[in-house]
């Protein structure tokens, strides 16, 4: 059977199961002599390129002796997709991280996200994200930044729709650098306030005021899983996206949310803190 190239999801269901392994002490010749497999296939589950069963990943729980049952469970899960999912479809067409940010959106139960450089990609605006794309590092054809803006606008339907909670943390920052320029800028401000009221959406405001700034200096983004230990961080640099998701990070990450949402506005003091923003512009561009 061919090896397949297994997608971020299914790179994490191998991750999983290799930590599960390693807990229990075993090594792969081991664990491949009690599920009476060869090694190399137990290599091939680990590394996501051989297709796991859940029969089989519930046999591997069992013989590494997991007792965490909802860990399980929800691994289980993750085994039994079958279903391609929309993302798919720009596989080979966009580079890998953006599909490996959809996928790990699609597949969360709560997002949270910290940015300083620009307003999160789940928040933009057609014209506020162009200006983002038109404006890297590489020069991108116009043809290319319009399918990534489509790509971006598509990632955002959980959101809009109500099907994940999401809170969105702001540095002042993000709200004055100008994209596209003011009026860009100004229509994108309007768009938060507007998003800030749905329902599913949480929006706050980091200031420049704030005292003893906790956070990190990259852009970052927290996907629940259904259970803790398949939660998922993402993190900008200029070096590229990152993604962490051994326990320690996890809790390094859980711990870095949890201060700046310390110091953060209200989501109504921070509409407020947006809105008297919006009015510095138009007094200055008037």
């Amino acid at each position: 059977m061919a090896l397949r190239i297994p997608t971020l999801r299914q790179r994490r269901l191998g991750a999983e199961l290799r930590r599960m392994r390693e807990q229990a002490g075993f090594g792969g010749s081991h664990l491949a002599s009690l599920l009476g497999v060869t090694p190399a296939l137990v290599t091939q589950m680990e590394n996501g390129k051989s297709a796991v069963s859940p029969e089989r990943l519930r046999e591997i729980a069992e013989a590494c002796m997991c007792l965490n049952e909802p860990l399980v469970s929800a691994l289980a899960g993750m085994a039994s997709e079958r279903e391609a999912a929309w993302w798919e479809e720009y596989r080979g067409v966009l580079a890998a991280a953006p599909i490996d940010v959809a996928e790990i959106e699609g597949h969360a139960r709560r997002l949270r996200s910290f940015t300083i450089g620009f307003i999160p990609g789940l928040l933009q605006t057609a014209a506020y994200a162009t200006a983002v794309f038109a404006k890297g590092y590489t020069p991108l054809a116009d043809h290319e930044v319009a399918r990534r803006v489509n790509f971006r606008l598509r990632r955002q339907r959980i959101v809009r729709s109500g099907e994940t909670p999401y809170l969105a943390l702001i540095h002042e920052a993000a709200l004055r650098i100008q994209y596209g320029g003011p009026a860009v800028l100004r229509e994108q401000l309007e768009c938060l306030i507007e998003a800030s009221e749905l329902p599913e959406v949480s929006l706050r405001v980091v200031p420049f005021d704030t005292a003893d700034f906790p956070g990190p200096s990259e852009n970052l983004a927290y996907a629940d899983g259904p259970v803790p230990e398949l939660d998922t961080v993402q993190a900008d640099s200029s070096h590229g996206s990152h993604i962490f998701d051994s326990p320690a990070q996890l809790a390094g990450y859980r711990a870095i949310f949890g201060r700046i949402e310390a110091v953060a506005l209200t989501e109504s003091e921070s509409r407020d803190y947006i809105r008297s923003i919006m009015k510095e512009m138009n007094d200055r561009y008037a």
